[in-house]
This record gives C-alpha cells, sequence and structure tokens, in this order.
C-alpha cells in the first residue's frame, strides 16, 4: 500500500507501488468494470515510502513517536553502517528531536541515537518520517520528501504527463506533512487536475487521484498515448476476468500438487516493515512470512516443492530477484502474500491481483474460490494489479492482499494463528485447484 503503503497500499503497491483514495477524489479502493476491480490496493512493491504527518509537537520542533518493530537499533549516526549503541523494543516511546534523510535523532531516559524513522509513529498514529525507495537495480535509497518549494509542472490543468522518476509520492493534499497514499511509477502517465504551491493534483489512468511533487511530471505527445495505452490495458484485463467462468471448489480434489515446484513471496522484509495494524500494530512484513511459512507447509505435505523469496524478517531481496527467481529455478506458479491498509477503517477483506488475462487469470480464479469459501473476512475478488513481482514474473503470478491492518476487525482476526493456517489452507487449495485442469 502498496502504502501505497500503502496506509502504504491502496495498496502498495514499490518503485512498484498502485495507488489508493484522497480526500477531494473519489474512492479508488475497487473501482469496477462490469464486477470487477480494475484498480487494485497496493503493495507498496519496491518502495517503502512512509511520510511526515502533522502531530503533536513541541516548540522546538521535537515530538513524541512509539516503536513498532520488535526490536529497533539506535545508531551513533544517521546511517545504515555507523555504528550500533543500543537498541529500542515496540512500544517504547522517544522524543524526536531531528531528522536527516528519513533517519530521526531519538532519545530517552536511557539512551540518545538515529534511528531508521519509518519503523517509529507518532502518538497520534500517523507515520513520524521518511523515504526509501529502491532502484531497479536493487540499491536502497532513503531520502526526504521533496518540498513543497518544488517548482510546478509545465503540463497545464487537464493535460497528460508521465512520471519521470522510479517511484513518486502520491499524497492525499499538496504537500510532504500530508498522508501518504502510495506512489506512482516511472512512466506511468496521468491527467493532472490541478496545481498548488509545486503540487500538482493527478489522476492515474486506472482512476485513482491524489497529490504528487510537480517536478516529477513531464508532458508531451509520448504522454497521450501512454495513458490511453495504460487506461485500456486496465480495462482489457478488468473485462477478461469478469467474463472468465467461476472456479469451482468442488474440484480442488481432482488436482494435483505433486511435483509442482511454487515460489512464495513474502512481502517487504528487512528494513521495510510494509504497512503497520492502526488498532494492535501488527507488522505486515512479520504476517507476510508467517502466512507464507504456514502455505509452504500445506504444499509440501501435498508433494509440491517450494522455494520461499524470504525465510525471515531480516531479508528484503530486490523486486527484480523475486520477479526472477521464477524463472530461474523452473517454477510453475508465483504467489505474493500481503496485508493491506487504506485510509477508511471500514475497508476489509481479501483480493487476489493479478496482471496478465492470458498468464494471470487462471491462477487469481483458481485462488479467489477457496478464498471466497471462507476464511473469516470478507472476499474482495479479483483485482488488476501493475506489480513489479507479478507484472515481470514468467509464470502464472498473483500478488494476494489478505486483509487490511486498518480495520480492527480484520487485524483482530489476523492476529490469531487460526487465521493465518485457514488463509495458508485456502491458498493451497487454490493452486491445487489450478493444476487440476
Amino acid at each position: 500500500m502498496n502504502r501505497l503503503k500503502r496506509p502504504a497500499k491502496f495498496g502498495a503497491g514499490k518503485a512498484n507501488v498502485q495507488d489508493r483514495t484522497v480526500g477531494g477524489g473519489r474512492p479508488i479502493r475497487v473501482r469496477r468494470v462490469k464486477g470487477v476491480a480494475a484498480l487494485t490496493l497496493a503493495a507498496g512493491l519496491g518502495t517503502l515510502v512512509l511520510t511526515a504527518a502533522p502531530g503533536e509537537a513541541h516548540a522546538d520542533n521535537t515530538y513524541s513517536a512509539k516503536v513498532h518493530t520488535d526490536s529497533l537499533k539506535v545508531r551513533s549516526q544517521a546511517g545504515e553502517n555507523t555504528k550500533v549503541i543500543g537498541s529500542l523494543r515496540s512500544g517504547d516511546v522517544v522524543t524526536v528531536k531531528d531528522e536527516k534523510l528519513g533517519w530521526l535523532k531519538v532519545e530517552n531516559a536511557n539512551l540518545s541515537g538515529w534511528v531508521a524513522g519509518y519503523y517509529l509513529k507518532r502518538e497520534d498514529g500517523s507515520a513520524a518520517s521518511a523515504t526509501v525507495t529502491t532502484s531497479s537495480s536493487g540499491i536502497r535509497t532513503v531520502s526526504a520528501a521533496p518540498s513543497s518549494s518544488s517548482r510546478g509542472s509545465s503540463v497545464s490543468a487537464g493535460g497528460k504527463a508521465l512520471v519521470t522518476a522510479n517511484a513518486v509520492i502520491i499524497r492525499s493534499g499538496p504537500g510532504k506533512s500530508y498522508e501518504l497514499l502510495g506512489s506512482a511509477n516511472r512512466n506511468d502517465a496521468v491527467t493532472v487536475l490541478d496545481h498548488q504551491s509545486g503540487w500538482s493534483r493527478i489522476q492515474t489512468s486506472y482512476g485513482a487521484y491524489g497529490w504528487v511533487s510537480a517536478k516529477y511530471l513531464q508532458g508531451g505527445a509520448a504522454a497521450q498515448t501512454k495513458s490511453a495505452v495504460q487506461k485500456q490495458k486496465a480495462v482489457n484485463v478488468s473485462t477478461a476476468a469478469a467474463q472468465s467462468p467461476k472456479a469451482k471448489t468442488a474440484d480442488i480434489q481432482s488436482g494435483s500438487l505433486q511435483g509442482k515446484l511454487i515460489v512464495i513471496d513474502p512481502g517487504h522484509g528487512g528494513n521495510d516493515p510494509g504497512t503497520i495494524g492502526t488498532t494492535y500494530g501488527l507488522v505486515e512484513q512479520e504476517l507476510n512470512l508467517k502466512t507464507a511459512m504456514y502455505v509452504r507447509d500445506y504444499l509440501v505435505s501435498r508433494g509440491a516443492r517450494v522455494e520461499m523469496t524470504r525465510t525471515s524478517n531480516s531479508q528484503r531481496p530486490s523486486l527484480a530477484s523475486r520477479a526472477q527467481l521464477s524463472s530461474s529455478v523452473g517454477a510453475d506458479a508465483f504467489v505474493s502474500i500481503h496485508y493491506n491498509s487504506a485510509l477508511s477503517a471500514s475497508a476489509n477483506g481479501t483480493m487476489v491481483c493479478f496482471y496478465s488475462e492470458s498468464k494471470d487469470l487462471g491462477l487469481a480464479r483458481a485462488i479467489e474460490a477457496p478464498l471466497k469459501g471462507g476464511i473469516g473476512i470478507r472476499n474482495n475478488g479479483l483485482a488488476f494489479g501493475n506489480f513489479k513481482v507479478i507484472r515481470e514474473n514468467s509464470v502464472p503470478s498473483v500478488l494476494l492482499e489478505m486483509g487490511f491492518l486498518s480495520n480492527a476487525s480484520d487485524e483482530g482476526k489476523i492476529s490469531g494463528d487460526d487465521y493465518h493456517r485457514s488463509a495458508a489452507k485456502a491458498i493451497a487449495d487454490g493452486l491445487q485447484l489450478y493444476f487440476s485442469k
């Protein structure tokens, strides 16, 4: 969230995270085209983008924040390779004194030093800081968000523009203090709706609204062409999904996973926690791995072979390496597992995201069927997902959103092991159903 996120992800989905909803624009969580969502929740893939939001600040611009990860390293200076001088635990409250390129200087009664800002939340629950992007070559960069003093876009209102950076933050308003909605990818075509103080309000080709720094937009004939192509792609895929036959769970037992090689991708990892639950503080990267491990066990018990893109929360493989693993090992299918977030606390349920109607739709339909059968939370069906890990994958691929961490009911159910077992069994059943053909 994507969040996007995703909230990080509505979403998600970076360098490959899609969009969500914004104040003043229509909700874009599920823009239905013939009964199928044409815009997916952003999974925040390829880039983690958490941004400074308004909060309770002291007169000297310091503010209080809470740690939202099990163990957070405190360093002597801002930077990943600097000396570790201590650690903080989940729930610890610190005073934030300074910020430098996404790193926050914090202190409490026992410790003073620098931490990665995206593991902190302000006392009002908003993100404390930081933008983290990963390039196509896998190089990670931590940087401050563009300021509202950035130069304005040369694209007039109503004109088309292309995004010129790998992952451009989409916010709910014209400034870096507004809440993160997601990000737009390089060469995404957008319609510019308005300008304000170096920011442009845009609508993406897939129907989402939000504000981006205007300096990352470029107009011209290429933008017009790209916009038409991208919009038609979303419509075509969604129409194909709406017209495709439903999978029947009764056919699960006729399928066999014996000898099939499945790549399971627990999203996020390492210094990219994904979205964080608003009620219980659950961390997405940990949930992704937990569900993935149960999926692995179910698949292996049915005779399948499984390759994992990561097996611990300290690992963060690049998006490219996740997508390329399928072809390098000769996989039969690829499943990326995520949890979601949205601005509205009422948004809930699961969703199966796919990119190609010819390559991915059959797998998406097969996994949707047992999820719809009931795992404790509602199922939102299928959605077109423009995510790198499935877009650039050589085998049938899906990206699963397994519930909203911004919804108290969803997060409460997700917190229990029973949910992960039920969700994992449904995913395994869906894969077995896919191979019943």
